[in-house]
């Protein structure tokens, strides 16, 4: 059966909801970071543009909201342009110059840049260790208990009671990790190795490519290998000692994928239109929301993971950009040019906004307009 979608106000609510406090934290780990390295912060915003509230703390940091709520940002004492290039330095007080961002060690500057994803994926971990110590972590071994006649498990030769060790080059440990490495690779050969009775077997198989929908409608392509498991899905609790550190290799997990789903749509083996920008994530948080308080929090931990990753992309404006001028500064003994870093971020910012126009197009034609303008003008 498929659901209804939520109406826009509750979609609004929960994007809300869903994005601020995940760019607090991520703007918090700068803060925070920078504080404990003496680093003075003027301004601390979540969202863009004119100020709607704020208020001025004991240290004189300006906590503000913009209107436009889809980022944030700390601007430290000393940065004097968007892309926190310190220029004119020299020029501020020596008292001022002491707490300036710029004035600080490289290494110190690299650990508070990095902070903030750091920030975000420790978000992740706490909500995904709350998630196991309630629900229990997904244990399923990954022993197949059926092959579907004609599908690719049956022409790669799989049988009932193969354990299987690895796919695709990944070792897997659970039934969920089979699901996941192989709904990733729609229509590929994959290399799969597998133990029957003690003995271990390499086998190949070319994953077939299916289209499923989701509660809402919505298709997309996964891939498919045709086994079931041996056993009913099993979930165990782990103990205290145990949660955070399983809760960090699921973490790890979904930041690898969502690497490898970049990287695929990169290298052409996905289509772009499989990317999405602020309106899908708004419509994809609506939706989650609406099904319950657990599917919502879930969709908040993969924000927050997204959220880590692409921010610590080589891309200057963002904060991985910045780690890389750091690296060469390191590497040299010396920043770049400011000629050159300014024209490093003035492509970034280019990039980074032809990235939002193309995601953007992406999520109206998802939505179907452009299918339902096509149908207007005939």
């Amino acid at each position: 059966m498929i659901l209804e979608q939520p109406p826009f106000w509750f979609i609004l609510i929960a994007f809300l909801g869903a994005l601020c406090p995940l760019v607090f934290i991520h703007e918090y780990g700068h803060y925070i970071v920078g504080r404990w390295f003496g680093v003075g912060a003027e301004t601390f915003s979540i969202g863009f543009g004119r100020e709607i509230a704020g208020w001025t703390d004991k240290r004189g940091t300006r906590w503000k909201v913009g209107w436009l709520p889809l980022g944030g940002y700390v601007r430290f004492t000393g940065d004097m342009d968007p892309a926190s290039m310190g220029k004119d330095l020299h020029k501020l007080a020596p008292d001022i110059r002491a707490r300036a961002f710029h004035a600080k060690p490289v290494w110190q500057r690299a650990l508070i840049v990095a902070a903030g994803p750091a920030a975000n994926f420790l978000a992740a971990i706490l909500i995904f260790a709350a998630f196991f110590a309630i629900v229990g972590i997904p244990r399923t071994p990954p022993i197949v208990g059926q092959v579907q006649a004609g599908s690719s498990a049956a022409a790669a030769g799989l049988a009932t009671g193969d354990r299987i060790l690895s796919v695709a080059g990944r070792e897997v440990e659970t039934f969920a990790d089979v699901r996941q490495v192989v709904s990733m690779r729609p229509g590929e050969t994959v290399a799969i190795i597998v133990d029957r009775g003690g003995r271990q077997m390499n086998l190949t198989s070319k994953l077939r490519e299916v289209v499923e929908a989701d509660n809402f409608g919505q298709r997309f392509r996964i891939g498919r290998l045709g086994v079931a498991p041996v056993e009913r899905p099993t979930y165990e609790r782990p103990g205290a000692l145990q949660v955070i550190p399983e809760a960090t290799e699921h973490t790890v997990k979904v930041t690898r994928a969502m690497a490898e789903g970049l990287w695929q749509i990169i290298t052409g083996r996905r289509p772009v239109q499989e990317l999405g920008g602020p309106m899908k994530m708004a419509q994809i948080a609506g939706q989650q929301a609406s099904l319950g308080w657990f599917e919502f929090f879930q969709i908040v931990a993969l924000f927050s993971i997204n959220l880590g990753f692409i921010n610590l992309l080589p891309v200057p404006m963002l904060d991985g950009g910045h780690l890389a001028l750091y690296a060469v500064e390191a590497a040299r003994r010396k920043p770049l040019g400011e000629r050159a870093q300014e024209w490093m971020f003035r492509g970034g910012l280019a990039a980074l906004m032809t990235l939002l126009l193309f995601t953007t197009l992406n999520d109206l034609g998802s939505f179907g307009l452009w299918h339902r303008l096509g149908e207007l003008m005939g």
